[in-house]
């Protein structure tokens, strides 16, 4: 067993609204976990010691919701790109991810399913320098529905076809749904107060994935397909942009996670003014206010949050993870303690019992920053943060 004693540092574990100073770690490097913390580190012998120079250490990020084979700097996310744009596309995407500091993502729709082929590449140590992937495959969508684009989404149309969809996704690798619940801002002709897709598909979808062991994703950004998605019994609405009380309500009963995506819609108000569609950037700005205020009302309400960002949707590209810190705080008032565990609760959605924070017996994913983000959450925008992966330096 080689062992690596990191020292002089200062801690924010994840899970506690506190910065231990000046403290140590042990991690395996065989197993890639931390073997301890504190003064229990110290005690135990170690190969090599890395001097950490009073920086601040801080878990790896967890993105639960991303699109690594979109374009960003289109509007549409270019879905008609052929396979090897795609999957040149997404590879890039995912190192820029990890060099943003995230270390888990959940895919939550790809092209032409390539996320499930990377995700076995990356797992089978084929792909390097990616962060571990939870792979959805291609999402499910209604005929004419959002995401019904050339290798894009797959169309169903009844509770029948659904069931199969999900058991095609899992066959070739998915290891999670997505399931679009209402229209959406980037599909044109649909609104996002239309339902898509029935309660009764959508709880086929839960039921096939949930008996996979698998969460269930779905975008829903009006009513009543947001309600329909609750009901359904999905494990995260995506989104939630109109979420109201008795939504909030049901999904505080039912443990549902809210994954608000602020930088996405940020992005096109901030950037897409004067080169977006009109009918797209309309359909955003109309509903800007109502996305802050409701996403608040949630969040003081209980809801947990989880941290996704939708990244490949317009301007929104794959380094902007850190950005949903700052507006969760800036435009939710989240103090920088909450913003800072959405990641975290993006772990709990996602199952990942050794991950989102640092203990001992966890994967050794963390960042090292020069700043405090407990004190400012806008520290883990540091453009040359150091990112390990297991307890290898990989940035």
């Amino acid at each position: 067993m080689s062992k690596t004693l990191y020292t002089n540092f200062n801690l924010f574990n994840g899970f506690e609204d506190k910065t231990y100073k000046n403290t140590s770690m042990l991690v395996d490097e065989d197993t890639g976990k931390f073997l301890a913390f504190g003064e229990d580190a110290t005690k135990q012998d170690s190969d090599k010691q890395v001097d950490l120079k009073g920086q601040f250490v801080m878990p790896g990020l967890v993105n639960c919701h991303t699109h690594i084979t979109l374009d960003s700097d289109t509007s549409d996310g270019n879905p008609d790109a052929d396979q090897t744009t795609a999957t040149v596309r997404a590879v890039d995407s995912l190192r820029a991810l990890l060099k943003s500091g995230v270390t888990y993502v959940r895919e939550c729709g790809s092209l032409y399913g390539l996320d499930a082929t990377l995700a076995k590449l990356q797992r089978t140590n084929k792909l390097t320098k990616v962060p571990e992937m939870m792979a959805s495959g291609r999402a499910l969508t209604m005929t004419g529905g959002h995401g019904d684009a050339p290798h894009s989404g797959v169309t169903v149309d009844s509770p029948d076809e659904m069931r199969k969809a999900v058991r095609n996704n899992f066959k070739h690798g998915a290891q999670c749904t997505k399931v679009m619940a209402t229209g959406g801002v980037m599909s044109p002709g649909d609104y996002m107060d239309e339902a898509q897709l029935t309660l009764e598909e959508l709880k086929v979808a839960v039921y096939e994935s949930h008996n996979k062991h698998a969460v269930v994703a779905a975008h829903a950004e009006g009513n009543p397909g947001i309600m329909n998605a609750i009901k359904a019994g999905v494990d995260s609405v995506e989104h939630g942009f109109y979420v109201n009380d008795e939504e909030i309500v049901l999904m505080k009963e039912h443990n549902t996670y809210l994954t608000p995506t602020l930088v996405s819609a940020w992005c096109i108000a901030e950037y897409g003014k004067d080169t977006l569609p009109k009918w797209e950037l309309n359909k955003l700005l109309n509903a800007l206010n109502d996305i802050y205020k409701n996403v608040r009302h949630a969040k003081e309400s209980g809801v947990k949050v989880t941290l996704g960002t939708d990244a490949g949707t317009p301007y929104n590209d794959f380094s902007k993870t850190p950005v949903e810190f700052q507006l969760m705080v800036e435009k939710e008032g989240f103090t920088n303690f909450e913003a800072l565990s959405t990641s975290r609760h993006s772990a709990e959605l996602m199952h990942l019992d050794d991950y989102g924070t640092l203990e001992a017996g966890k994967y050794a994913d963390f960042l090292v920053l020069e700043n405090d983000p407990l004190a400012d959450v806008k520290a883990v925008q540091q453009a040359d943060k150091s990112v390990y992966k297991l307890g290898q330096k990989v940035y």
